[in-house]
């Protein structure tokens, strides 16, 4: 059998040469940027590189008809099409001896000298193309991104999530404690803000019979940049009906080791000097007993000037409007987070803190939130939901007398969302997490793990 199938390819192979058509070339044809030329008087040497790696082309004046031209009129920078006689060199260097060549782009601007090993970052974010052409690490880092978020789309399908894409404008901004950009539609002759969040939308879909939902999308936020916040970067939530902030907590570990494991090859990453082993079993931590433990207050009881005086202890400089809830994550977030390397769940805050997380049984004054914590800074987030429209109604009543008082990120009251509320929702637990997780994993500032972070004009 083995012999006919032979047989009959030997027959295909004589046939193609009768066409004349050589079946095993030696010349070969290749396509990229010159990213090198040396000129050795009779020879020029050009390194030409594309996405899959960097190859050598040999141009000899005694076996190129176009030497002379080529020699006066390639620069680096061009894109190229050459073909030719594969050969190594004494040193093995794997090359072409070139015997033709076609230029596909001519570039006409050299790349500058003083981007050559270039370490200002503003320099290298405001011209980014530039700093992906000559930086092949930075490129294998937009690779791992892919990966990253290929991981977590792929975890979730497995598990039964359904994909989704719900909208970018909103009426009503919800589902986090931030600023909005604005933006007018003209068609509608309307404000509507940039989503903040993908919260309030999914869960409607929830109240629509979906059991299961996720959405990986760009969200906006008004505020500070620094090492870890941007305007717009990816967010991803999912919500999932009949489980709760302990159901979330198992699949959640699960999913963020696979994505370690896949996007770094293994669970083992360094940040800042320091090894974070993500592949222990993560502890859970209590919010209000290491509140305590580090402050010397209780959140659940301490008074508004008790968080103030602590507040202003520590150097921080609260807003006159800030309330409670505000007071104690800006407390938590000078003495408590900077300390939590590993990876843990920092678990059941005070409910003042979480306007849509469901109250704990145990202890309603707190609710059933949890947070992914390590290298000091929050990876991600969930809770279980708060389906109760009445006590949603009056987190938000207060969530706008905070806004009235000044607090330009305090939620907004969202009669529509309340209303779906109404309908019924069923339980359930919804998780978030954003590109910072991603950054961390690289140890670099997130505008650094973005293509085209927003920069201020010049």
């Amino acid at each position: 059998m083995l012999d006919s199938l032979i047989e009959e390819r030997l027959r295909k192979l004589e046939r193609i040469k009768a066409r004349g058509i050589e079946p095993y070339p030696a010349k070969i044809r290749v396509v990229g940027r010159a990213r090198a030329i040396r000129d050795q008087g009779g020879v020029l040497f050009i390194d030409v590189s594309d996405e899959s790696g960097l190859i050598q082309a040999v141009l000899k004046k005694d076996s190129l008809k176009d030497f002379s031209f080529w020699k006066d009129n390639l620069d680096m920078g061009d894109f190229i099409e050459i073909s030719g006689t594969v050969f190594k060199t004494k040193r093995g260097e794997k090359s072409i001896e070139v015997k033709s060549v076609r230029i596909l782009v001519k570039s006409l601007r050299p790349i500058p000298k003083d981007f050559y090993g270039l370490t200002d970052t503003e320099s290298r974010l405001r011209k980014r193309y530039l700093d992906l052409l000559m930086n092949p690490d930075l490129r294998e880092v937009f690779i791992k991104k892919s990966k990253f978020w290929d991981v977590v789309r792929t975890t979730l399908k497995k598990d039964g999530f359904l994909e989704v894409e719900t909208p970018t404008l909103e009426a009503v901004p919800g589902g986090a404690e931030a600023e909005p950009f604005v933006t007018h539609h003209n068609a509608l002759n309307t404000d509507f803000y940039l989503r903040i969040s993908l919260e309030i939308a999914l869960k409607k879909l929830l109240v629509g019979g979906y059991e299961k939902v996720f959405e990986i999308g760009r969200i906006f936020r008004n505020e500070g940049i620094d090492a870890e916040h941007l305007q717009d970067y990816t967010q991803m939530e999912f919500y999932w009906a009949y489980a709760d902030y302990n159901d979330l907590m198992k699949l959640i570990e699960r999913l963020y080791k696979a994505v370690v494991k896949e996007t770094c090859g293994g669970l083992v990453t360094n940040w800042n000097g320091q090894k974070i082993n993500w592949g222990k079993r993560w502890k859970k931590v209590d919010y209000v007993e290491i509140f305590k433990k580090i402050n010397g207050l209780d959140p659940l009881v301490a008074s508004r000037e008790e968080l103030l005086k602590k507040a202003k202890s520590l150097g921080l400089k609260p807003e006159p409007k800030d309330g409670m809830g505000r007071l104690i994550d800006l407390i938590y977030k000078k003495t408590i987070r900077p300390n939590l390397i590993e990876p843990c769940f920092l678990i059941d805050p005070p409910v003042v803190i979480e306007p849509l997380a469901k109250r704990s049984l145990k202890d309603p004054r707190r609710v059933e939130r949890m947070q992914i914590v390590a290298a000091g800074t929050e990876l991600g987030k969930g809770f279980s939901e708060l389906n109760d429209p009445i006590d949603q109604r009056e987190r938000f009543e207060e969530q706008m007398r905070l806004r009235e008082e000044g607090d330009r990120e305090a939620q907004m009251l969202d009669e529509d969302f309340l209303e779906a509320l109404e309908y019924g929702m069923p339980p359930a637990a919804g998780f978030g997490m954003s590109e910072r997780f991603f950054s961390v994993l690289m140890n670099k500032p997130v505008r650094e793990t973005v293509f085209f972070p927003l920069m201020r004009n010049k």
